[in-house]
């Protein structure tokens, strides 16, 4: 027999081993003891692993080399982590100013090595987060450290209550100048956001993110805010309102958009200001035509006038769910945006449903 030589390989070895034996010794051959292995060094990451905050891990080059599964989740949806450089992932997350401090604390050691800030992620199909962002050195060779670890803390709802409850309370004192109710307008609010999200899946438009769909399940509500300014005689006032009561009542936009001109997401501003303008101009306060329309006031206009028809009003007795559609239809290119309304009918009968299990009592 000649002396060939084989290649054998152990399977499952990610450094597979070769040893070169002959023929003859091939019967009796017996692989060598594999040697010991170092310990993955996944291991040292143990203390971040079960963390209930998101941790990163970075190299000294700023490569994610570990992600917990409290931060895959906090950014499902968002970013795929590990193995990627942190900039090129965050850096649209941070202030320029921000992007330069972190990496001069990784690179060259600055504030010790370390650095905390906020961070803002967003897309178009989900809602936008706002994290605490602390950054240290995880391996604690303080003179020559070469890993890194950041750790996220989740403070979007933190901050969205603190907001929302400000202008909240602003809402409660507009209901007792109003006859609305509350159930009104959080009615309001579920119309608004179900032509929203209606509309965003079915057109694609640009204008409408994950963003703008909750914004605006919360912002509805405020549109009529600005009756705070109007006199009760003529909010509350039972029958026909003369002209001048009528202009009156018609700055109630104006004085919603000034209220919540200090409200940090200009949606709430627009509704205020133009959910009484009309498609084709003849709304107020300001004549707006067609797009000139902000599109959060377009789908409040519809959500706003389905509910206040099928209310009982001090001038008018409740409408039925067909009546109120097909009223709302006649509006169709003179009232309201002809698109938004072919995103309204075949979902209207949930708004239907939404009513019948929320309506007021004195109205049922």
């Amino acid at each position: 027999m000649g002396n060939h030589k084989k290649s054998i390989e152990f399977p499952g070895d990610e450094e597979a081993e070769v040893l070169e034996i002959t023929e003859e010794e091939a019967p009796e051959a017996i692989p060598p003891k594999r040697p010991e292995r170092k310990p993955a060094k996944r291991i040292q990451f143990n203390p971040f692993i079960n963390s209930i905050f998101p941790v990163l891990l970075l190299d000294k080059n700023m490569k994610i080399i570990f992600a917990n599964r409290a931060c895959e989740n906090l950014f499902t949806g968002f970013f795929y982590l590990e193995g990627r450089y942190f900039i090129d992932i965050f850096g649209g997350s941070f202030e320029i100013e921000d992007v330069r401090n972190i990496r001069d604390a990784v690179t060259l050691g600055a504030n010790g090595y370390s650095w905390k800030g906020m961070a803002r992620m967003k897309s178009r199909d989900m809602a936008t987060i706002e994290t605490r962002v602390y950054l240290f050195i995880a391996d604690m060779n303080i003179k020559n450290p070469s890993e890194f670890a950041v750790i996220f803390d989740d403070v979007t709802l933190e901050n969205r209550r603190l907001l929302r409850s400000v202008f909240m309370s602003l809402l409660e004192a507009s209901k007792l100048k109003d006859n609305n109710t509350g159930k009104h307008i959080t009615r309001v609010n579920f119309y608004s956001r179900r032509i929203a999200e209606e509309f965003f899946k079915s057109s694609g438009n640009a204008r409408i993110d994950a963003d703008f769909i909750d914004n605006i399940g919360f912002l509805a509500s405020m549109h009529d805010v600005g009756k705070i300014g109007t006199p009760d005689d003529i909010l509350n006032k039972e029958g026909p309102l003369s002209k001048w009561e009528w202009t009156i009542i018609q700055e109630h936009t104006k004085n919603g958009a000034f209220i919540l001109s200090t409200y940090p997401n200009p949606m709430a501003k627009d509704i205020a200001l133009s959910h009484h303008e009309k498609w084709n101009g003849t709304g107020y306060p300001f004549q707006l035509e067609g797009d000139m329309i902000p599109l959060s006031a377009q789908i409040v206009s519809i959500a706003d006038v389905y509910d206040a028809l099928r209310m009982e009003r001090s001038y008018k007795p409740p409408f039925p769910h067909r009546a109120t559609v097909e009223k709302i239809m006649e509006g169709r290119g003179t009232q309201f945006n002809p698109l938004l309304l072919d995103v309204f009918y075949p979902i209207a009968v949930d708004f239907n449903a939404h009513y019948e299990e929320n309506k007021d009592k004195k109205h049922g």
